[in-house]
């Protein structure tokens, strides 16, 4: 029985609505351990942060194929595996990690919140955990998208300092405090944001620059390399500067590779596209001219190798 100095909340909305909430999700956890409804594997949009997965995201789950949360869930891929589970290493995941609990729970917490059909999710940590995700859904398409370095690392560089207009990017809020002293940037950041890398240790002490030149290096790196396990068919590699040049032409390509119509709604809607995780002015080509120069070219020799490898020129 509540205590009786508690029982206002019961008459709170909001308390009373997330109470309801609650419950429903464990009645339909239920239902799914009976019925154990028969659903595709999902579409996972991956890229760096800054990258254009956002603006991807919303654009594809636009379609009336997709349900979809709205939101990222790095909270419950990393309850299955990451740095808690893993002494702290990363929210990197390999094939060697999946179990088929996972599975079974990534199926269950989508049913128990958007019932059963083809899941569309983006949570930008799954860039670090491809293989660990084909091997738990092996007919998963993956949508990569990446982005030109020194925009995105400069756009990076503007989200640790002031997060964005929906919320910020420290990692303490998901993990607590980090298990040693962070001082990048000359002790300005305490603390880690968007995600842990691979090797994120030998950074704590680093400029911001070369921290967000390290995430961006390590999140293309493993993207590419998984890209070499990935069946074509379940493969969409696209381009951020595409949202600028051509963006019906991208997403039509898109959505035909994921067996989409690609409907007159969703080519009016590619036609206009209006980013929405904005951090700081309007996205456009070589923002890093404006934002950040001088740190981009002391990095440049350190990400020039990923630029060309990713078909872009370091030169321009």
């Amino acid at each position: 029985m509540p205590k009786l100095r508690n029982l206002h909340k019961l008459l709170d909305p909001e308390i009373r609505q997330k109470n309801l909430r609650e419950l429903r999700y464990q009645l339909r956890g239920l239902w799914w351990d009976v019925t154990r409804p028969a659903v595709p594997d999902p579409v996972f949009v991956v890229g760096c942060s800054r990258s254009g997965t956002t603006v991807t995201y919303e654009t594809l789950a636009t379609a009336p194929q997709f349900l979809s949360f709205g939101w990222e869930i790095p909270q419950f891929w990393n309850s299955l595996y990451g740095p808690l589970e893993n002494d702290w290493h990363s929210e990197a995941a390999g094939a060697e990690h999946a179990r088929p609990e996972h599975r079974d729970a990534a199926f269950r917490y989508f049913y128990q919140r958007l019932g059963a059909g083809w899941v569309l999710d983006k949570t930008c940590i799954n860039v670090m955990r491809i293989p660990y995700l084909h091997q738990l859904f092996p007919q998963a398409k993956f949508v990569f998208i990446q982005r030109d370095g020194r925009d995105n690392i400069s756009s990076m560089m503007d989200g640790w300092r002031m997060g964005r207009t929906d919320g910020r990017f420290e990692l303490s809020q998901f993990f607590g405090p980090f298990p040693e002293p962070v001082a990048i940037n000359g002790g300005e950041f305490k603390e880690w944001s968007f995600f842990l890398a691979p090797g994120w240790r030998e950074y704590n002490h680093a400029s911001l620059e070369e921290v967000c030149a390290f995430q961006w290096i390590a999140a293309n790196r493993m993207a590419l390399d998984a890209k070499n396990t990935i069946p074509p068919a379940q493969w969409i590699h696209l381009r951020y500067e595409d949202i600028f040049e051509r963006p019906v032409g991208m997403f039509r390509e898109a959505f035909a590779q994921l067996g989409v119509p690609f409907t007159p709604e969703l080519e009016a809607r590619c036609a206009n596209l209006q980013p929405t995780s904005v951090v700081k002015g309007t996205p456009k080509k070589q923002k890093w001219r404006e934002h950040n120069p001088a740190a981009i070219e002391r990095i440049l020799p350190m990400i020039t190798p990923m630029l060309r490898e990713l078909g872009y020129d370091a030169e321009d």
